[in-house]
């Protein structure tokens, strides 16, 4: 399971889907993939808005201070986005808490 924690300064995203079976491609993992990876070169062409992040294979941490309003609301695209592929996909496979971004 993709457990995703978006917070005040932080988003979270640990795990694996666990969709497909290892070693085949798995279309949530690579869904969420591309949404946390188009939030950050987002923030960083479209805002001034400084934030640093570790991706390893299952892992990514993003940490940032007080957003630009373009920021939040790449944020809030994001919460809104990860939330649809957990009701559309089942929570089984992913779980998003914390706050939404705004």
């Amino acid at each position: 399971m993709i457990e995703i924690n978006i917070s005040d300064h932080n988003i979270l995203v640990d795990g694996h889907a666990g969709y497909a079976p290892p070693g085949e491609d798995d279309i949530i993992c690579a869904a969420i993939s591309v949404l946390i990876q188009s939030f950050i070169i987002s923030i960083e062409e479209l805002t001034n808005d400084e934030i640093s992040y570790q991706i390893q294979s299952g892992h990514i941490n993003i940490k940032h201070g007080d957003l630009s309003e373009a920021g939040k609301l790449l944020k809030r695209s994001f919460s809104i986005a990860a939330k649809m592929i957990e009701k559309s996909y089942s929570s089984q496979y992913t779980h998003v808490s914390g706050a939404d971004g705004r």
